[in-house]
């Protein structure tokens, strides 16, 4: 869990295209992921891929209220397996996003799975310190369904080792750790 009251020093705007116009907290991420985030949007642009913004970070307050409004729709146990808590959020950190195409279709959807978007991030998102985070196969290990438009930053050596080894961040963690005792 996050610390009480956690909120990055460091959010900035990074200058990529939104499917919103508004100025909104989930517009924002910490700068060296936004810059990542941009060179990221460029590399799928020059190969004709055209990406968009969806939800960047979000505060205590609102993952709270995002929660909440899941748990009503779809019950605790159901919510648990898409949503985060409060304080637990990797959107919290200001680290994730998720991506669409620009047309917005398929948002944070099970069907944006089957997109040009979807594929290229799966195959290039390690170039640029990005993982996809909840990857399919792998939800008995990460506690969440797989989410192809969900990317978080790691950096870009340990988003390639994830990639190549294809494991999850708590795999790589756990590997990590065993490797330091």
């Amino acid at each position: 869990m996050l610390p009480d009251g956690y909120k990055p020093s460091d959010l900035v705007e990074p200058n990529v295209p939104f499917i919103f116009k508004e100025k909104l907290e989930k517009r924002l991420m910490r700068k060296e992921a936004a810059q990542a985030l941009e060179k990221l949007f460029a590399g799928a642009k020059k190969d004709g891929i055209h990406l968009s913004g969806v939800s960047g970070y979000r505060s205590y307050k609102t993952q709270t209220a995002l929660f909440n409004r899941y748990i009503k729709t779809h019950g605790e146990e159901a919510a648990r397996k898409f949503s985060a808590a409060p304080g637990h959020s990797e959107h919290e950190t200001g680290l994730a996003i998720d991506v669409s195409g620009s047309t917005g279709k398929c948002a944070a959807e099970d069907c944006f799975a089957n997109t040009p978007e979807a594929k290229w991030l799966a195959k290039h998102a390690p170039e640029y310190g990005f993982i996809i985070r909840y990857p399919k196969g792998k939800e008995a290990i990460t506690g969440y369904k797989y989410e192809p438009w969900h990317i978080r930053y790691v950096g870009i050596n340990i988003a390639k080792e994830i990639a190549s080894k294809n494991i999850t961040l708590e795999e790589y963690v756990q590997h990590m750790i065993l490797v330091s005792k």
